[in-house]
């Protein structure tokens, strides 16, 4: 199955980024990778069942990064990642405040999901959070993960 969004991993665990264009996909990826997360996948997203969904690049945009404004970047560090987590992103006015928790289903089965707006300079340590969070290596008392 491909999907039009985009994909990181961290310490070998993916979040999957949905959105339409111009959401900040590619942009809050590029923020990831500074922050020592890896690429997947960016533009579109190869999802398939391996024990869980799995997400990969297809070949023709394997290690491929579009940086709005600067260009499209090739030969990147990347790598296939088995799902944690489904973010979808919009605008400011969109986004609870305190969600309740959601999933979205992909084929292998139904991951934890939650909106963020891409362009918050707290984005990419929201996701850090929200990564352990859906691993189980943090608990919220209240919120998209609380139990």
């Amino acid at each position: 199955m491909l999907l039009h969004g985009s994909c990181a991993a961290f310490q070998g665990a993916g979040v999957l980024f949905l959105g339409p264009s111009g959401s900040g996909k590619s942009d809050l990826v590029l923020r990831l990778m500074q922050e020592g997360w890896q690429l997947v996948a960016d533009d579109q997203v190869l999802l398939r069942d391996g024990n869980g969904p799995m997400a990969d690049a297809p070949p023709s945009l394997a290690g491929m990064l579009e940086v709005r404004g600067v260009g499209i970047f090739r030969n990147l560090p990347h790598g296939p990642a088995p799902l944690r987590l489904v973010v979808e992103l919009g605008p400011q006015n969109s986004i609870p405040r305190l969600p309740l928790p959601d999933s979205f289903a992909l084929p292998g089965g139904n991951l934890p999901r939650l909106r963020l707006n891409a362009f918050e300079a707290s984005a990419a340590a929201k996701l850090s959070l929200a990564l352990a969070a859906a691993e189980a290596r943090l608990q919220q008392c209240a919120g998209a993960f609380a139990a």
